[in-house]
């Protein structure tokens, strides 16, 4: 005897709006998201170069 498929559950009209609401304000603010991402990138990479070129300077004297 095959057990019958049950039907899909349908998730909870506020956890769906929750999401729905999630996604919206993801995709509002995606680009200020990208470019902190950025900025913090280049504030790291400069500040790596920086003491890697004042370790070598200290090296070099």
């Amino acid at each position: 005897m095959r057990k019958r498929k049950r039907p899909p559950q349908h998730p909870d009209p506020a956890r769906v709006t929750r999401m729905v609401r999630l996604r919206r304000w993801a995709r509002r603010h995606r680009h200020d998201a990208v470019a902190h991402l950025l900025r913090g990138t280049c504030y790291g990479l400069g500040t790596g170069a920086v003491g890697l070129a004042f370790w070598w300077l200290q090296q070099q004297l």
